[in-house]
């Protein structure tokens, strides 16, 4: 069992950060649009998101560098500076939608203040402290451990309210192998393409590479554990994003973002009862926090790790040991300012953030293929067994293409 785990272990961080409040609302939502007919998005989103993260995991094992060391050392520091102006404008904006998601959630769950809005706020400052000193505190193992425990709940909830529900295993069956798009004209078309782009996180795929440098992985002999824990990770992801599709298809629901998520499980009294209810508030507030703590726990890798390649002399990576100090001011300083300096999206509407979220994240993807394609491309720079094969760069076109329609169509 521990074997699995540690096999398992990096990708299951992928899942659990990647699986938010906006990645179920989304699901949900389409689901109670559209029905099980789109189910096979789930499954597509998913393979696009692997796509992606297996050519990150490969670049990194065979070069011994992040992907972000590869982007600025071939690409230019400016291209750099360029991916901080942007990670930063992110963190602000998808900090601010895990503090708001985490606030609502947990006021559903816990209604200990008479006006939601103080119980948003309370509870979305709180759950950004205890990330912080989780983080601190604990080191990757602790959060590694609390991460497993967050997901466990999510699977057991979400799949079982799913199970729960169940319209038929002919009419699942029909939505995830033969597809189509319902009222393809009007907003059949929006939700479908929302369920592929939304399901398993943006930004947060970058921070895979810094996770199994923790599990010890620095080598090509490890190339095959990496994807069979990246199948595994996106099969997971995939199941979350059907299961709430079920769950959506069987009632209707208004609302967006994490708000959705507590009108959803109001809603399910009427097929679970009181007991359904609090159940699935678990399962959610499980998704929610464990999404807020990879973000906290990992973003700050990525903002540490470029700004030691913009600021200081060129460092040689091919040992593939080089580290991320997670005790640096850098790192440091941005978890601080990541967890604090987005308390001020808790005092407006959780739909606005999300709207902004959305529209800059959808920009990253597009940006990570074209990278993928380039870096993963020539046989000098990663090997010949290594380098993009014909399947993967169609692959990779098809999530650049995807992706970058996705944003224009954000805009």
């Amino acid at each position: 069992m521990k074997r699995t785990i540690s096999v398992i272990g990096p990708g299951l961080l992928v899942a659990a950060t990647g699986i938010g409040a906006g990645d179920l609302a989304t699901a949900s939502f389409a689901g109670s649009h559209l029905g099980t007919a789109v189910l096979w998005a789930a499954l597509a989103g998913a393979f696009l998101k692997f796509v992606a993260n297996e050519g990150l995991a490969r670049w990194q094992l065979a070069t011994g560098s992040t992907l972000l060391e590869g982007v600025v050392r071939h690409f230019g520091r400016l291209s750099g500076w360029f991916f901080l102006a942007y990670l930063v404008f992110w963190t602000f904006f998808v900090a601010s939608a895990l503090m708001s998601a985490c606030g609502v959630t947990l006021h559903a769950l816990i209604p200990v203040f008479e006006d939601a809005q103080d119980g948003k706020i309370a509870f979305g400052i709180l759950s950004s402290l205890i990330g912080v000193v989780l983080v601190l505190k604990g080191g990757y193992f602790l959060f590694s451990s609390i991460m497993q425990v967050c997901i466990g709940l999510m699977f057991v909830t979400v799949v079982a309210t799913a199970a729960i529900v169940w319209p038929g295993t002919e009419e699942v069956l029909h939505g995830l192998f033969v597809p189509s798009i319902p009222n393809p004209e009007g907003s059949g078309l929006s939700w479908t393409v929302a369920l592929m782009g939304g399901i398993g996180g943006t930004v947060t795929v970058l921070c895979y590479g810094y996770w199994i440098r923790e599990a010890g992985r620095t080598g090509k002999d490890d190339l095959r554990t990496c994807r069979i824990d990246l199948a595994v990770a996106y099969a997971v992801t995939a199941l979350f994003g059907i299961a709430m599709v079920i769950i959506g298809s069987t009632i209707e629901i208004d609302g967006r973002g994490a708000s959705l998520l507590v009108t959803l499980s109001e809603r399910l009294v009427e097929s679970l009862g009181p007991a359904g209810r609090w159940i699935f508030l678990v399962g959610a507030a499980g998704a929610v926090f464990s999404s807020l703590l990879g973000v906290w726990q990992a973003v700050p890798y990525l903002f540490a790790d470029l700004w030691g390649l913009l600021r200081g002399p060129e460092r040689e990576t091919t040992s593939g040991e080089t580290r991320v100090d997670t005790r640096s001011p850098a790192y440091r300083g941005y978890l601080a300012a990541m967890a604090l300096l987005p308390m001020a999206g808790l005092f407006r509407g959780f739909g606005e953030i999300q709207k902004f979220y959305a529209v800059v994240g959808a920009w990253f993807f597009p940006i990570l293929a074209l990278a993928l394609l380039l870096l993963n491309g020539r046989s000098s720079w990663v090997g010949k067994s290594f380098r993009n094969q014909l399947p993967t760069v169609a692959a990779l076109i098809g999530v650049l293409v995807f992706f970058a329609w996705i944003a224009w169509r954000a805009l």
